[in-house]
């Protein structure tokens, strides 16, 4: 009875400081983001033509993150996938993957003078996870042209 009393408590502390965490790193990226938001992101082969259609200094940049399921997360997964239905606990760690790739892909630019990205992609790949007691994880990449757009 008392290792399960230690397990319960010890999963609390565990969900609460990892969800402490990852609203740190999401307001974070919030901020990050809001930081960065003067250069212009684009999935599109080319600068759209309102914001200059001259380029130079074309470079490519990339910012990528490794990101391992904690413990917590996957007990939640484990359980919800019994019943079925989407697997948030998932979702909320891709999130800030994808966004804290991207930001790291930004601040490349940022340190090169670019004013613009395009033709980002964002590629995913998962590291080791063959051992069920060490899951592994993800990486996210993100890469682009960083330019700086002249509006003659």
């Amino acid at each position: 009875m008392f290792e399960f009393v230690v397990f319960i408590a010890l999963l609390c502390i565990g969900v609460i400081f990892g969800t402490l965490n990852e609203r740190r790193h999401f307001q974070r990226l919030r901020d990050d983001e809001a930081a960065l938001s003067h250069i212009l992101q684009t999935n599109l082969k080319h600068i759209p033509a309102p914001h200059g259609d001259l380029q130079e200094g074309a470079i490519m940049v990339s910012g990528n993150v490794v990101v391992a399921l904690d413990f917590f997360k996957i007990i939640v997964a484990r359980l919800k996938s019994i019943v079925g239905g989407s697997l948030r606990s998932y979702e909320s760690v891709l999130e800030r993957a994808r966004r804290e790739a991207i930001v790291r892909m930004l601040k490349e630019a940022d340190a090169v003078g670019a004013t613009a990205v395009h033709n980002i992609r964002i590629e995913f790949s998962t590291i080791g996870g063959q051992n069920p007691q060490h899951p592994g994880g993800s990486e996210i990449l993100a890469f682009g042209t960083a330019v700086k757009v002249r509006n003659d």
